[in-house]
């Protein structure tokens, strides 16, 4: 999906922001004998091997396989050690919702061709694309043609498709929505060769996202062929289409059918019975690249095949708490899990998602950036996996990075509305290869994958342990991350008060401060205590935000002073009575992505499925909160805004989404 594009720039961005600033390394504490066992101990080599094993089927994106490496990884599961190891097939039926996403219809091909048949070209140049040689050449859930396949006329489309006769015919050249134009036009289908490398001239990028409402595609899209060629062949057919018509035979034996989509989990047993805590790594399936995601899965399991084989030799005692491994289709597979799993859910106290390449750590860009949870749900781990990462990467001479909150995969389990704390690593490819045939299993780096392992084990048994020592030390992990974090707010502040230039602005800073200051205290404590309640510790941390607070204050005087301006009063931001009178109830967990609306019924606005303005604004929203107060914490958590918010929650209000409580 494209909300995982250039994630690694995203991240390198936010490195550059005082929040990513990466501390010297930490000296022993309480996790340090866990840290350098596992250094010591873990070696990636069966997990290299997983990762081809998962890929073999993954690759041909096609349910059958799906359900093959389902069984595959169920396998090695077990061959992990695992207990309670199960295969669940989720209905893949493309109407079945679990919170408010459609799980896909089912899809397979046995043939995916497509040549040039006029003019004549040289036979190395002619076949474009086959879906038997590279599963990537056909779009998942492209449409059948005609049985038998068609010849029929490429029409070359740069923006649209206004003006241009393409009933019938492919449409090559299209960009976004490029699905739906082709609908309106008539189209056969599409020919694609869009990729986010185009210097890997002979490989072809992955389209996944081919539903006529969202992501997947669901039961009422429509079947439209779809192929996907290089960017080689692409200039190649430019090139063509200059001197004249171009026709070609496509042949797509494909089928939409009511399936199964699969997803598998096991644990290893605490001594706290059978209904124990749980600590949850999670990774997704299903997806043709071996770094994204075979490395994500292959590497939780291999943590937790270590965790048993020092379990079972005495080296380490059995943790309290279970720790479970969860494989599934992203996001629809979590999602299922979750709301067919309440109660384990609850008792789901952490969580780690491995959604990661692991790619050459001699390369740049292939750092790992942690990226912690939204702001609605602070907790210590957070500050756990940050202390973890301050220990074990010095030792392997390796850099990295942290970051706020983005969902950009099944690391959305944060969410309120769900309440499992989850962190993930992002990992860089080295050569970009995202989505793409080119990532394949000789680009994975054992090192890397090293790396993956060693800090899903600590953290997952670090957890999984805890006792009352440990906990009280995770507390005061969070406290010293929140007086970071509380001087890195205040010093933000202050450079904005420094170069302030007038009286309404030195008011309105001087009142936002205030309140910023206030919600920072908020959060981190609520970080604090979800470890352990220190009461003193809390109180010396509102101290201390006071001490910021007035700090904040002798800074807007002096700005003032300096200015000639004199006294400065706080200006508030102009209130929002309609919005103060609606309070937002949400009716299922999760994000809404209006997979189930047609987009012209959308009233422009988003589908929001992962994390931006409006699911930020979403995740406030506790049947407690009006909605003023919900852009206010939006507003300190994701900066100003221009969006609609009252406009859009009467939107969802008014589709069933969510509920005003009257």
């Amino acid at each position: 999906m494209t909300r995982k594009i250039h994630l690694f720039l995203i991240a390198s961005c936010l490195f550059a922001q005082n929040r990513s600033a990466v501390r010297p390394t930490a000296v022993p504490g309480p996790a340090t004998p866990l840290l350098n066992l596992l250094r010591q101990e873990i070696k990636p080599d069966q997990s290299m091997k997983d990762v081809r094993a998962i890929w073999e089927t993954d690759r041909w994106q096609t349910f059958p396989k799906f359900e093959e490496t389902a069984k595959n990884v169920a396998g090695i599961m077990r061959r992990a050690g695992l207990e309670d190891v199960e295969i669940v097939n989720a209905a893949a039926d493309g109407v079945t919702q679990s919170g408010f996403w459609t799980t896909p219809l089912a899809w397979d091909v046995k043939t995916g061709t497509l040549e040039i048949v006029e003019p004549e070209v040289p036979a190395d140049q002619r076949v474009l694309a086959d879906f038997q040689k590279s599963p990537a050449s056909l779009a998942m859930w492209s449409g059948p043609t005609p049985a038998g396949g068609v010849v029929t006329e490429v029409v070359l489309a740069p923006r649209n498709l206004q003006g241009v006769d393409a009933k019938g015919k492919l449409v090559f050249g299209l960009g976004g929505g490029a699905k739906m134009a082709a609908i309106r036009a008539g189209a056969l289908g599409l020919i694609s060769d869009n990729t986010e490398n185009r210097d890997l001239l002979d490989e072809r990028g992955w389209i996944n996202s081919f539903g006529d409402k969202g992501w997947a595609f669901n039961k009422g899209d429509t079947p439209l062929v779809c192929f996907s060629i290089t960017p080689r062949s692409g200039q190649f057919l430019r090139e063509l289409l200059k001197k004249g018509p171009v026709k070609v035979r496509a042949n797509v034996d494909a089928r939409f059918y009511a399936g199964v989509y699969p997803y598998v989990t096991g644990v290893i047993r605490g001594t706290d019975g059978a209904n124990a805590e749980e600590v949850l790594s999670l990774g997704h399936l299903f997806e043709i690249g071996a770094n994204d995601n075979a490395t994500g899965v292959a590497a939780i399991i291999a943590a937790a095949e270590n965790l048993n084989r020092l379990i079972q030799a005495g080296k380490l005692p059995r943790p309290k708490r279970n720790i479970r491994v969860l494989a599934m289709g992203e996001c629809y597979g979590t999602m299922h899990y979750l709301q067919n799993n309440k109660e384990r859910v609850k008792r789901t106290i952490a969580a780690m998602c491995i959604d990661s390449p692991a790619g050459p750590q001699n390369m740049a860009m292939t750092e790992y950036t942690w990226i912690m949870n939204p702001d609605s749900a602070k907790s210590y781990v957070d500050a756990l996996t940050l202390r973890l990462a301050e220990e074990y990467f010095p030792f392997v001479g390796r850099p990295w990075r942290w970051m706020a909150h983005r969902s950009t995969t099944d690391n959305f389990l944060g969410d309120p509305s769900i309440g499992i704390p989850t962190v993930m690593p992002y990992g860089g490819y080295g050569v970009m290869a995202h989505h793409n045939s080119a990532d394949t299993p000789e680009t994975v780096d054992p090192k890397s994958m090293r790396d993956m392992i060693v800090m899903n084990a600590a953290f997952a048994y670090f957890v999984a342990a805890a006792g009352p020592a440990e906990k009280r030390w995770m507390a005061e992990l969070a406290l010293t991350h929140s007086y970071r974090q509380m001087a890195a707010t205040t010093e933000k502040i202050l450079d904005q008060i420094s170069s302030s230039k007038d009286a309404e602005g030195l008011g309105r800073l001087l009142y936002n401060s205030q309140a910023r200051i206030d919600y920072a205290l908020e959060r981190e404590t609520e970080a604090v205590k979800s470890a352990w309640n220190i009461e003193e510790a809390i109180q010396e941390l509102s101290s201390y935000a006071k001490l910021q607070k007035s700090r904040l204050r002798r800074s807007v005087r002096d700005r003032a002073t300096l200015l000639g301006l004199g006294a400065v009063e706080p200006i508030a931001p102009a209130g929002n009575p309609e919005a103060r009178k609606i309070v937002v109830k949400r009716k299922r967990m999760g994000t809404i992505t209006l997979d189930d609306l047609p987009r012209e019924k959308r009233e422009n606005f988003p589908a929001a499925s992962f994390f931006g303005v409006p699911v930020a604004a979403l995740y406030w929203c506790d049947g407690q909160r009006n909605l003023e107060e919900v852009i206010r914490l939006t507003e300190f958590e994701m900066g100003p805004q221009q969006f609609d918010f009252v406009g859009y929650f009467k939107f969802l209000e008014k589709n069933g989404y969510v509920e005003f409580v009257r």
